[in-house]
């Protein structure tokens, strides 16, 4: 099974944001942006789209597919 992989925390660092500006640009909790950077949380397709506007990348450069095999 594939897991889902962020270079979430990489990209909001390069444009000098905290969690909780990030969080509050996007509409939801700090909490949900560090799950998310610790690959706790997968978010909606919604919230992918959202944070990939606020950092102004494609979803593809925040979030990619771990094709390993088991």
């Amino acid at each position: 099974m594939s897991e889902l992989l962020n270079d979430l925390k990489a990209l909001r660092a390069e444009r000098g944001l905290t969690q909780a500006e990030l969080a509050s640009a996007a509409g939801v909790s700090r909490k949900t942006i560090n799950t998310i950077e610790n690959r706790v949380f997968v978010p909606s397709t919604v919230l992918a789209l959202r944070l990939s506007e606020v950092l102004g990348v494609s979803v593809h450069e925040i979030f990619q597919l771990d094709e390993a095999e088991e």
